[in-house]
């Protein structure tokens, strides 16, 4: 990897931008800092936003150029995959294959969408008039991503928004900015400039983005707490927002599960990503008389798992990608195991190489119960809590109780049994003997504090768009 690669610079009004200020990026694999990033100032900002604005006025209007220029934008990110997903590996920790299948992801939505149609609806046509339903772009939109997917993330937002007719101004997480701001580099030769603007800082900028005066729709996809502060950003100026946030999402097993035929696919729905994916199995409800066994395939599955650089050959799982969420998660474990748990695998840091880096070993916890913070909150990382339970009626009740809903499965040898228990959960996709199951024509997205509005598929990009009626008298 080139040191080119290692420091890309901001895109704005399709040129490079220098940094007058700089942040660091940690290697998650070492927690040693390995490059800089530009650390975008207000007057930056600015410039971004007004770019977007006056490249709206004309990219809004050729729908045929829009999808030539998605299709030629997936192309652009395909030639580059393996600089991209280099530099992604270097900055997240995940391993090289991950990375490089995660540009791929971008780019398969990118076509996606340039397939996609935005039909116009005629809802009248008689003696009195043609009355049509219409979408339009909403304008400039601030995009914020976060720090498990950048990329794919990131062009959850940009494909359908670029789709519809709208501009983007966007910003990555501070801990992972180098990819988005490499393949801001790379497609500004591919789209027209003030399209897509691409720019990076700490916090503090997107607090600015949301509540900047260009700005008219907000996508965010991170915390909680963060999705708020967003929304009442966004408030004053009547912003359009999609917030995709945190999520606790439970795997409920049935008394008639056959435990050989669905360990591995719970296991690696829990530790996709070394666990930090918002829509992973963070919690796995099973019948006592199941649980046992359960536990212990879960194990053997969290004890085989190679853990490692994502550089290095052979690796499945890579560090936490940050030092805060590395240390929350290794709270969460001490808190459950003083609490009374057990750690069948795992429970401790993981030292690989020099021991600088944010290694956790993979963890199967047992002898749990609801209010156990790790069962109640989101870990966002490589450590699984199983809870035994006797009423199902009551897990049921349990679940939808909390505070999140963004996914839940369940898992039975009948699976007509299991879509039954499945459409009670109070969440926004709710699987059957699976889970993480996504795709560009499926809308995803979450009930109470997991968010607001959906992204993919038509909807995510009618979510990008408003409704307009032309209303024309005979």
């Amino acid at each position: 990897m080139t040191q080119a690669a290692l420091s890309p610079g901001m895109t704005i009004d399709g040129a490079a931008v220098p940094a007058g200020a700089t942040i660091d990026v940690v290697d998650p694999a070492t927690g040693a800092v390995f490059a800089q990033a530009p650390d975008c100032s207000r007057e930056q900002l600015d410039a971004a936003f007004a770019a977007a604005t006056a490249a709206f006025g004309t990219w809004r209007r050729d729908d045929d150029t829009r999808r030539t220029a998605l299709r030629a934008c997936a192309a652009a990110l395909v030639a580059r995959a393996a600089d991209i997903g280099a530099v992604l590996t270097a900055e997240q920790g995940k391993p090289i294959a991950d990375a490089v299948r995660e540009v791929y992801t971008g780019a398969a939505w990118l076509n996606y969408y340039a397939d996609l149609d935005l039909p116009r609806e005629i809802i009248q046509d008689d003696d009195k008039g043609i009355v049509e339903v219409v979408r339009r772009p909403i304008g400039t939109v601030a995009a914020i991503t976060p720090w498990n997917y950048p990329l794919t993330l990131a062009f959850w937002k940009i494909a359908p928004a670029l789709r519809a007719g709208n501009t983007v101004v966007i910003k990555p997480s501070p801990y992972t900015p180098l990819s988005t701001l490499l393949v801001g580099e790379i497609l500004r030769d591919v789209l027209p400039a003030g399209v897509l603007n691409t720019v990076s800082g700490g916090d503090e900028l997107g607090a600015w983005m949301t509540g900047h005066p260009l700005a008219r729709k907000i996508s965010f996809t991170g915390s909680v707490a963060t999705g708020k502060h967003v929304a009442a950003s966004a408030a004053p100026d009547l912003k359009r927002v999609t917030l995709e946030l945190g999520g606790n999402d439970a795997a409920i097993i049935l008394d008639d599960a056959e435990v050989a035929a669905i360990a591995t696919k719970i296991f690696w729905s829990a530790f996709q990503n070394n666990g930090q994916v918002c829509a992973a199995v963070k919690r796995v409800y099973v019948p006592e008389n199941l649980h046992d066994d359960l536990v212990d395939a879960l194990a053997e599955q969290a004890k085989a798992v190679r853990v490692g650089a994502g550089t290095t050959e052979g690796v499945q799982l890579g560090p936490v990608n940050n030092k805060p969420q590395y240390e929350r998660v290794g709270s969460l474990v001490a808190d459950a195991l003083a609490g009374g748990a057990t750690a069948v695998a795992g429970g401790q840091p993981l030292e690989v190489g020099d021991g600088g880096g944010y290694f956790f070993q993979p963890t199967i916890l047992a002898g749990l119960a609801d209010g156990t913070r790790i069962v109640d909150e989101e870990q966002f990382g490589p450590a699984l809590p199983v809870v035994a339970y006797r009423d199902l009626e009551a897990t049921v009740e349990h679940v939808n109780n909390g505070r999140f809903g963004l996914g839940g499965s369940v898992w039975s040898g009948d699976a007509d049994r299991a879509a039954e228990v499945a459409a009670r959960l109070d969440v926004g996709t709710a699987w059957v003997n699976t889970h993480l199951a996504l795709g560009p024509g499926q809308p995803f997205g979450g009930a109470k504090w997991s968010g607001i509005g959906v992204e993919n598929g038509p909807w995510g990009l009618h979510g990008f768009t408003e409704l307009k009626v032309l209303h024309r008298a005979r």
